[in-house]
């Protein structure tokens, strides 16, 4: 994976709700997630705020009505801890700008367009191996057995390549998917945005944006907690030494 560009620190951050136990979320060094690479002022943003949402399903039947999606409904809408609590978070294609899913497909299969969207695999390629369900770092594709083909959500490109909202951001109440320009951002909302990940020695960089209440420098770690060097590849559950 190519590291992201270089980030100017004094820059100022964007904003705006929380995600679950972001108090507790480890981060690098050296990049200040309130500035996120590639989210320009005027550029159109897809951001989501977890904690604005009210679980009503809105996006899910909205999603199933995009014309390339072909009636299926691609998001995921997930409860964050059943037992205790009734949040739920809705969860789309990050399109990553070196897309992890793309590179595993050995049918070559994938495509990132040149707005950066990540799209659904090509029908005539696509040979079921499921290798990008397995290799997505945020768990975004679905493998349709029906049609034998992975499809995943393309951020309803036939509505945001001519500036119009993705399905699900146009039909959420309470805007936690929503869709619009930086400029748009930072004057309604609050907080910032946050587009980079690190699991584990790998950086992912994203060009949908999540809305934090912490951003402190360097991207999110996904691997809670991981001590400065540690190898994770080489011992994933921490047993060397015990």
């Amino acid at each position: 994976m190519s590291d992201p560009a270089p980030r100017n620190p004094d820059a100022p951050g964007v904003a705006v709700g929380t995600m679950p136990d972001s108090g507790s979320r480890a981060r690098g060094d050296g990049i200040h997630a309130g500035l996120a690479p590639g989210l320009a002022s005027g550029e159109l943003l897809f951001v989501i705020d977890q904690s604005r949402c009210i679980g009503c399903r809105a996006c899910v039947e909205g999603c199933g009505e995009c014309g390339t999606h072909r009636g299926t409904s691609l998001i995921h809408l997930d409860e964050v801890d059943r037992s205790t609590s009734t949040q739920t978070v809705p969860m789309v294609c990050m399109h990553c700008t070196d897309p992890t899913c793309a590179e595993v497909c050995p049918a070559d299969a994938i495509k990132q367009n040149e707005d950066g969207v990540v799209q659904s695999s090509l029908k005539p390629r696509c040979i079921g191996c499921e290798n990008c369900i397995q290799a997505c770092p945020f768990g975004v594709p679905k493998y349709m057995a029906e049609i034998d083909q992975m499809m995943k959500c393309d951020m309803c490109y036939d509505r945001t390549s001519e500036g119009t909202a993705p399905m699900c951001a146009s039909v959420c109440p309470s805007d936690a998917l929503w869709f619009g320009t930086r400029a748009e951002f930072e004057e309604h909302r609050g907080r910032q945005l946050l587009n980079d990940w690190n699991f584990g020695n790998q950086t992912v960089t994203t060009k949908v944006a999540v809305v934090v209440d912490d951003a402190g420098p360097g991207p999110l770690d996904v691997l809670l907690g991981r001590e400065p060097g540690f190898q994770w590849q080489d011992d994933p559950f921490g047993l060397e030494g015990r």
